[in-house]
């Protein structure tokens, strides 16, 4: 979901196919909405010299995008060896098992349920496919099964919704909490501060290269939305359906449902502070 204009270290115009990093690769998948700006960003990664890519996020169950992730591995003179899930939603996940049944590729997330052979994801895993690291790093929030992937060799970060290249992510309420949320932005902006990370490699928009930026940017937004929120609540706007459309009416309508979602993590927030 998006309710901003702009991010810190965006560049202007949308996804092109090919924006990344040395390692990193973006392979757009052509399920453009609001919820999704220009699409899924599916990431191919791999070391420079290495035979091996690793895919992250094959996307939407789109036999045609499948094929051209598959396609741009190869002409790279690359194979896909494993595929990675940042959460399970459907335009990050629908399409995993096909692409695994087309690139004979186990599936990692931390879902159990989304799952294509032995092994899952967690925190503090190294994933070394071709000589490429790649740690895992717990950002729920978003989903309660969010993951991003620190890619220390490139500075980068690759976050799917925990924060996109462009505007704010939704709190996907009753899944996602708001606690959690903040707590995974902290966690993202120690990884800049204390670990160089730059760049950020987002789900959805384009590439951020100002990861600090980005991330004190959504602090700084979540904690404005959250003032706005219990103001809302102090002046009589009590349902969170009354809330949206008082606080948020500068979205577009079209968004209002995930903002619901949103503020239903924010009034839950509060409530548990005993702050309402």
């Amino acid at each position: 979901m998006t309710d901003a204009a702009a991010l810190p270290g965006q560049p202007r115009g949308g996804v092109i196919d090919g924006t990344g990093t040395a390692r990193a690769v973006c392979v757009l998948a052509p399920n453009a909405s609001p919820m999704t700006l220009d699409g899924t960003n599916t990431w191919i990664v791999a070391e420079p010299d290495s035979p091996l890519a690793v895919v992250i996020d094959p996307g939407p169950l789109d036999e045609g995008h499948l094929r051209h992730v598959i396609d741009v591995v190869e002409r790279a003179g690359r194979r896909p060896a494993l595929t990675l899930l940042t959460h399970g939603h459907p335009d990050h996940a629908e399409g995993a098992a096909r692409f695994a049944e087309l690139t004979g590729t186990s599936v990692r997330a931390l879902d159990p349920a989304l799952r294509l052979g032995d092994e899952g994801l967690s925190a503090g895993d190294v994933i070394t496919t071709g000589g490429l690291e790649l740690r895992v790093v717990p950002t729920p929030g978003h989903t309660a099964d969010s993951l991003s992937f620190h890619l220390p060799a490139d500075a980068a970060v690759l976050t799917g919704d925990t924060v996109l290249g462009r505007g704010t992510t939704v709190v996907a309420h009753p899944d996602g909490r708001l606690g959690e949320y903040l707590d995974s932005l902290r966690r993202l902006r120690s990884l800049a501060v204390d670990d160089g990370v730059h760049t950020v490699l987002p789900g959805h928009g384009p590439v951020l290269d100002d990861a600090q930026g980005a991330i004190e940017y959504y602090l700084a937004h979540r904690a404005k939305r959250l003032a706005q929120v219990e103001t809302a609540v102090e002046n009589g706007h009590r349902t969170a359906s009354r809330v949206v459309a008082h606080v948020y009416a500068d979205v577009d309508r079209s968004l209002w449902p995930a903002a619901e979602l949103s503020v239903r993590a924010q009034l839950e927030y509060l409530e548990e502070r005993g702050l309402m």
